[in-house]
């Protein structure tokens, strides 16, 4: 017997084209706020759920004793409780891969955007063509450190285009072996290095006990006066009133975010008063690319838990106080590049 599947947004058309062809029934929801969501889990009872921004409570999952599966579409799923899912039988899966190259492209623009102070140039090139192109900060990447928290898809894709770029990359990444990082990265162990060392410190890690305000007073105090922070992974990783009076103070040169902690942005955050600040509506993983594979991936694995198989990019249950950890490190084989290496 075919399922009723709940889409509280419309997904590409692929995605629901693998579900209909299957003789699935689709439920095109009535909206995507949680008491949208919650009204369609009670009327229709659905089997299962491709989820995109909607936060996705223990209440709502608990309403509807059918459900069996909730995809999130793409590879975040903090606003998913994964344990009530668990805790109900219901399977609980994410596309990993299908936004990493759109989200490590994201990183890459806000690294290239805060080098060239691109919110200052906007707002001086038109009354001042002159103070703008000559005295108006600017700076090359190449010969500069890259530090990445986190280097799973996404903070190894970011990895080889700065090696691309001719930075210097080092990452930390406990959880992950060292032969399992991008050749050319040099990983490290001491978390506080990154700060220290890097022009450049770019979060790829998920919002966990362990990373929640992790970048705070006393790390942002570790950076370098010209360093930046880059962050397109999620808000809830820096303490915002440190980052705030860490920019407006000159202890470090700036910050480009793709995530900050309460989403929509509120008009009256402090961040957006300054000048060394980028900030986006958290769009790195929705190109119109990663949102085509991300709903034929979510769509797949709803039809592999139909069938009966090991779906391909289940969400696991991880004690990041717990987990595995490593401590073997590695250099790269090659010399850092230089200013003067053409």
């Amino acid at each position: 017997m075919a399922w009723k599947i709940l889409l509280p947004q419309e997904i590409m058309s692929e995605g629901r084209k693998l579900l209909e062809d299957a003789g699935h029934t689709i439920i095109d929801g009535r909206g995507f706020e949680p008491e949208d969501v919650l009204a369609d889990f009670k009327e229709y009872q659905p089997d299962a759920m491709i989820v995109r921004i909607t936060p996705i409570s223990r209440e709502i999952i608990e309403s509807n004793p059918n459900l069996k599966v909730i995809v999130r579409h793409g590879a975040g799923f903090d606003a998913l409780d994964v344990k009530a899912c668990h805790d109900n039988n219901v399977q609980a899966l994410y596309a990993p891969v299908a936004n990493s190259t759109s989200v490590a492209e994201t990183a890459m623009l806000l690294i290239l955007e805060m080098s060239r102070n691109v919110t200052v140039l906007h707002k001086t090139w038109v009354d001042d063509f002159y103070k703008a192109k000559l005295k108006v900060r600017k700076n090359t990447i190449n010969g500069k450190t890259l530090g990445l928290i986190g280097c799973g898809n996404i903070g190894s894709r970011v990895a080889k285009r700065a090696l691309g770029f001719e930075m210097n990359v080092m990452a930390y990444d406990p959880y992950k072996p060292a032969c399992d990082f991008p050749e050319g990265v040099e990983v490290v162990r001491d978390l506080d290095r990154i700060f220290k060392e890097c022009d450049y410190v770019s979060l790829h890690c998920p919002n966990t006990p362990v990373t929640k305000n992790m970048v705070n007073k006393e790390r942002l105090a570790m950076m370098k006066p010209t360093a930046f922070l880059i962050n397109t992974a999620r808000g809830g990783c820096v303490d915002e009133t440190a980052l705030y009076e860490a920019c407006r103070d000159g202890i470090i040169a700036g910050a480009g975010l793709d995530a900050i902690q309460k989403e929509p942005v509120d008009p009256k955050n402090p961040l957006l008063t300054l000048d060394n600040m980028i900030i986006y509506p958290h769009i790195g993983g929705n190109t119109t690319e990663a949102a085509h594979r991300a709903s034929y991936f979510a769509a797949m694995g709803i039809q592999e838990v139909y069938e009966g198989k090991a779906p391909t990019w289940p969400i696991n249950d991880v004690d990041y106080k717990t987990a595995k950890t490593y401590t073997d490190t590695k250099k790269p084989d090659t010399k850092p590049a230089g200013m003067f290496d053409f």
